[in-house]
C-alpha cells in the first residue's frame, strides 16, 4: 500500500481527461463535498470516476494534505502511515467489500446471478483512475469477503482453512485490481470494458493453474449457469461465459461513469448521453447474444442408466463411520434396484453408476469388499461403474481414487484414476515439514497418486467419460475426456464432508455448464447427494436430496458431435488473457512516457 507521499506523487487530474496519458497543466478540479456518490471523484490520488467525493476529512488533490509532513518535518513512522492510509481508504474498502459479498451471493446456494454484473461494475468503478497499489488494495478488499462467503463450506475443516484459502485466492484479485487501475488510464475510454473483461479472464486463468494445480472455484462462469450468458459456453467454454459477464459489467460501469461526468459538467443532455447509451447498448447486445447460440442436443444413440446414492452415516469429517458401512449402503440400494427390476416395477438399466468412494475399502485387498461388490453387480446383471480407493500397485503408501468398470461375468476391468487430487485434502504438499506445524494434516494419512490418462471407459453399451469430484471444475480435464471419445460425462463425487453447506450446489452447477459446453449429458453420482441427471442443454432432469438413500433411473442421449468449444479448446482463454496482460503493459509504457515528457518540459 502506498504512503501519503506516494499517493500525492502519483496524483492524476480529475475530469473527463483523466483517462488520457501525457503531460497536463492546470489545477485539478476539486469535486463537491457531500456523501458518497457512485461514479464520483475521490481525493486520494485525484482519481476520477470511482467512489466517493472529497469531504472535510479527505483533502482534495488540489490542496495539500494535512496528513503529509511539510518540508523539514520528520516523516511519519510506518505504522502511522499505514494507519493514515487505512483511514483514507476506509470508505472505498467498505464499498469493495460490499461488492465482494454481492459477488458471493451470485453463486449457489443463493444463486442471484445478476449480482455478478453489479460486482464487476463496482470493482471497475472503484479501481478507475487509481494507482496500481491502490487498485491492488481495493481488489484485495473485494476478494477476501467474496471468498469467505463462497468457501464457508470449508469451515467443516476449520475456519482457519477458510481464511487462509480466501486470502490466497484474494491475492489474485489484488493483482487484477492493480491491472484494472492501470488500464483505466489507457486512451480510447470506449475500450475500457474490453480491458476489464480480459483482466478477469487473466485472473481466472492464473487461479485455475497455481498454486498446486490451481483452484478455479469462484469463476464468474460458475455463477452464470442459468443466465443469458450460459449458452456462450458452447462456443468458448467457461472462459467465454466469464468474458460475456465481465464485458457487460464493464460496459455498465462505463455508462455510469459517463453519466456522472455529464452531471458534474453541468447537466445531462440527449447528445451528451449518447456515449453512455452506446455502452448500455453494448451491455444489452452481449447479454442477448447467448440466445443466438445453438446448443446441440440431438441424440446419436441412447442408453438406460441407474444412479445409486447409498448415503453415509453423517455429514462432516467423520462421514465414513465403521468400515464397509458406505459400501454396504450402496450394495443394499443396488440389490433393492435388482428386486424392483425383477418385479417389473422398473425397467432394467443398461448400466449402473456408483459414486466416488462408494467402496470405502480396497476391494483388491479386502475379500469382503470384493465379494459384496460382486454380489450387487451379479444381482443387477449389468456393468457397474464403482468408485473405490485402491492401494497403488507399485508405490507403497500411496492410494488411487478410481472409477472401476465391474462386469457381472468377468468382474473388475478397466479403470480411471483421478488425475487432479486435491492438495491438503487428498495429498499434503511438503508433508514432512508442514505436518510438524499443522497436526491436523495427520488426518490425511496417505497421499493420493494422480492418474495419467483420461477417463474414457466402455461401461456396457456406453462409452462414458469419467471425471471425479472437483475435476469437473477444471476445463482441460473435462475437455480432454470428451475429445478422447466420451459420448456422455459422468461425475463421480463424494461431498459428504461438506453436506448441507452449499458446496454440493456449487459443484452441481458446474455440471450444468459442462453439459452445454460439450453438448453431452452429465450424470452426477454422489455418495450423499446431490446426485443428478443433466441434459445436454443444461436442464437438470432429476436430482436427489442430500443425505438420503436413493436411485435415479433415466434414458440419456449419447452424442458423438463436438461443439466449437471442444474444437478451439483453450485458445480463446489464452488469447483473452494475453490481451489483458498486454493492456497492462501498454498502460505502464504510456504512463512512463507521459512522465518522461513532463520532465522534459
Amino acid at each position: 500500500m502506498p504512503s501519503g507521499s506516494d499517493t500525492t506523487a502519483e496524483t492524476a487530474p480529475t475530469g473527463p481527461d483523466a483517462d488520457r496519458p501525457g503531460p497536463r497543466s492546470g489545477p485539478a478540479v476539486t469535486p463537491p463535498t457531500g456523501g458518497a456518490v457512485e461514479g464520483g471523484d475521490t481525493a486520494e490520488g485525484g482519481e476520477t470516476g470511482t467512489a466517493a467525493p472529497a469531504t472535510a476529512s479527505e483533502p482534495s488533490a488540489s490542496e495539500p494534505s494535512t496528513s503529509e509532513p511539510s518540508t523539514g518535518e520528520r516523516r511519519p513512522g510506518r505504522l502511522r502511515r499505514l494507519g493514515l492510509l487505512a483511514r483514507r481508504e476506509a470508505r472505498r474498502s467498505a464499498l469493495a467489500a460490499a461488492g465482494g459479498l454481492a459477488l458471493g451471493l451470485a453463486f449457489p446456494p443463493f444463486g442471484v446471478w445478476p449480482l455478478s454484473l453489479v460486482a464487476v461494475a463496482a470493482l471497475a468503478l472503484l479501481t478507475h483512475g487509481r494507482t496500481a497499489r491502490q487498485g491492488a488494495w481495493t481488489g484485495f478488499a473485494f476478494g477476501v469477503p467474496f471468498f469467505l462467503l463462497l468457501l464457508k463450506w470449508l469451515s467443516v475443516v476449520g475456519w482457519d482453512a477458510v481464511i487462509g484459502l480466501s486470502i490466497i485466492q484474494a491475492a489474485f484479485l489484488a493483482l487484477m485490481g492493480a491491472g484494472l487501475a492501470l488500464v483505466s488510464r489507457l486512451p480510447v475510454p470506449a475500450l475500457w470494458p474490453l480491458w476489464t473483461a480480459c483482466l478477469w479472464i487473466a485472473e481466472e486463468w492464473a487461479r485455475d493453474r497455481v498454486p498446486f494445480g490451481g483452484f478455479p472455484w469462484g469463476r464468474l462462469a460458475f455463477a452464470n449457469t442459468g443466465s443469458p450468458y450460459t449458452p456462450l459456453a458452447a462456443l468458448g467454454g467457461a472462459p467465454l461465459v466469464t468474458f460475456g459477464v465481465a464485458v457487460t459489467g464493464g460496459a455498465l460501469a462505463s455508462a455510469a461513469l459517463l453519466l456522472w461526468r455529464l452531471k458534474r459538467a453541468g447537466g445531462l443532455s440527449p447528445r451528451g448521453a449518447l456515449p453512455a447509451a452506446g455502452a448500455v447498448a453494448v451491455a444489452a447486445a452481449v447479454t442477448v447474444a447467448g440466445f443466438a447460440v445453438p446448443i446441440p442436443t440431438a441424440a446419436d444413440d441412447s442408453v438406460d442408466i441407474a444412479v445409486v446414492q447409498g448415503n453415509v452415516q453423517q455429514p462432516g469429517m467423520d462421514f465414513l463411520g465403521r468400515p464397509m458401512m458406505i459400501l454396504d449402503n450402496h450394495v443394499k440400494a443396488t440389490l433393492n434396484l435388482a428386486k424392483d427390476v425383477k418385479a417389473g416395477r422398473i425397467a432394467k438399466p443398461d448400466l449402473v453408476i456408483w459414486p466416488e468412494n462408494a467402496s470405502d475399502l480396497d476391494p483388491f485387498q479386502y475379500r469382503e469388499a470384493y465379494a459384496r461388490i460382486d454380489e450387487a453387480v451379479r444381482a443387477i446383471g449389468v456393468p457397474v461403474l464403482v468408485g473405490a480407493l485402491v492401494d497403488h500397485p507399485t508405490k507403497q503408501g500411496y492410494v488411487e481414487n478410481q472409477g472401476i468398470v465391474w462386469d457381472p461375468k468377468s468382474g473388475p476391468g478397466a479403470s480411471y484414476t483421478k488425475q487432479h487430487p486435491v492438495p491438503f485434502g487428498e495429498y499434503v504438499p511438503f508433508r514432512k515439514e508442514l505436518s510438524k506445524i499443522i497436526t491436523r494434516l495427520q488426518r490425511v494419512p496417505r497421499d493420493f497418486y494422480p492418474g495419467d490418462h483420461t477417463g474414457v471407459l466402455n461401461v456396457g453399451p456406453a462409452r462414458l467419460g469419467d471425471v471425479i469430484c472437483f475435476e469437473v471444475a477444471y476445463d482441460e480435464i473435462v475437455r480432454d475426456t470428451v475429445n478422447a471419445g466420451a459420448r456422455a460425462i459422468v461425475v463421480q463425487t463424494n461431498n459428504a464432508t461438506y453436506g448441507r453447506s452449499g458446496q454440493p450446489e456449487q459443484q452441481l452447477v458446474m455440471s450444468k455448464l459442462r453439459a452445454i459446453e460439450h453438448g453431452r449429458p452429465v450424470i452426477t453420482a454422489a455418495t450423499s447427494g446431490i446426485s443428478a441427471v443433466v441434459s445436454p442443454d443444461g436442464t437438470i432432469e432429476q436430482r436427489t436430496k442430500e443425505f438420503t438413500q436413493d436411485v435415479l433411473t433415466a434414458r440419456i442421449p449419447l452424442r458423438d458431435g463436438k461443439t466449437l468449444a471442444d474444437r478451439v479448446g483453450a485458445i480463446p482463454e489464452w488469447v483473452l488473457a494475453m490481451v489483458g496482460v498486454l493492456s497492462c503493459a501498454a498502460a505502464i509504457t504510456i504512463g512512463r512516457r507521459g512522465r518522461t515528457d513532463e520532465k522534459g518540459q
